[in-house]
């Protein structure tokens, strides 16, 4: 039987358990964290940030970053909202708005491995024309108004009393960890981003992998926009981007749990859930909204120096 070092287990559970202990002081000491509702609504916050990051995974874990998932989806939201707008049927919709991250991810992901632009720059570019389009749709005006019921419950309704956002953002979750640790592709995927010319010199085709990878991203960045469209019966040029940092955050903050040093899709909702836990517990609490800036940056750079040294013991066996 293979004996537990404390040293691994601190490096594999400690943020989790940081993670807990964080909840746990807001459920003792911020008034009405603990009431049902509040509850309920953490959850739903949490759903819309945890699809995104993990498109983002995703896309991190075949070793890219993808920059406009924000703008996708702020586009793929207004284009979504456009058409019911213009009464169209909601199927019509959601599909339009799903194929606007199927057509950006695959730009993404053609430009990265065919042009060879560096996907921080490619992904740059994609989010400069996606948010030029939002705002050429829009004409920098929100879209607002009473949508069909048979949309918005897509978000604001409840299956077996459980809030639908729940229930997507756990489906989310069991697709993306099911296709990175159950199937060949996630396998290939994992193997393109720890060793890229290793992999492609075992015959695993790492261009095709990263495309994958960018397309999941813009693919989870439209579920997230028609989401957030239905849950608020708007859409505007701008509505994600906020989104951005703390889906960084998230997958960062993940990689610093359950498997240090890599992205890995429990710990990304985890942190997700920490991250909208602390959020609504320092509103709770009376906080200035600027300490939240602040403390999301101290996380991002803490998450950034712990990865990386978890690579570093991983890589020399420390």
């Amino acid at each position: 039987m293979r004996r537990i070092n404390p040293r691994e287990l601190i490096g594999r559970y400690g943020t989790a358990f940081a993670g807990l202990l964080l909840i746990a002081f807001f459920l003792i000491f911020a008034k009405n964290f603990a009431s049902p509702t509040n509850i309920v609504n953490v959850l739903k916050d949490t759903s819309f940030l945890a699809i995104l990051a993990l498109g983002f995974t995703l896309a991190f874990t075949v070793a890219e970053l993808d920059l406009s998932v924000a703008e996708i989806a702020s586009l793929a939201a207004v284009v979504c909202g456009w058409l019911v707008q213009l009464q169209y049927p909601p199927a019509v919709a959601v599909a339009a708005a799903l194929a606007v991250g199927i057509v950006l991810g695959t730009l993404n992901g053609y430009g990265v491995t065919v042009l060879r632009i560096p996907s921080l720059i490619m992904t740059l570019g994609t989010a400069a024309i996606a948010k030029g389009f939002a705002f050429m749709i829009t004409q920098g005006v929100a879209f607002v108004g009473r949508w069909p019921v048979g949309f918005t419950g897509l978000a604001r309704g409840y299956t077996f009393g459980i809030p639908n956002l729940v229930l997507w953002m756990s489906a989310a979750t069991l697709f993306a960890y099911g296709l990175v640790k159950w199937t060949r592709t996630g396998a290939h995927m994992v193997a393109t981003g720890e060793a890229d010319e290793a992999a492609r010199l075992a015959g695993i085709a790492t261009a095709r992998m990263k495309r994958i990878g960018l397309l999941l991203a813009g693919v989870f960045a439209s579920i997230m926009a028609v989401l957030l469209a239905a849950n608020l019966s708007s859409a505007a040029p701008n509505m994600a981007g906020d989104y951005l940092l703390y889906a960084i955050a998230a997958v960062l903050l993940g990689m610093t749990m359950f498997d240090p040093g890599k992205p890995n899709v429990p710990g990304t909702v985890f942190a997700a859930l920490v991250l909208k836990v602390l959020g609504n517990g320092l509103v709770l609490l009376g906080a200035p909204y600027y300490v939240q800036d602040i403390v999301l940056g101290a996380i991002i750079i803490g998450s950034v120096a712990f990865s990386a040294s978890a690579m570093k013991k991983a890589a020399f066996k420390v």
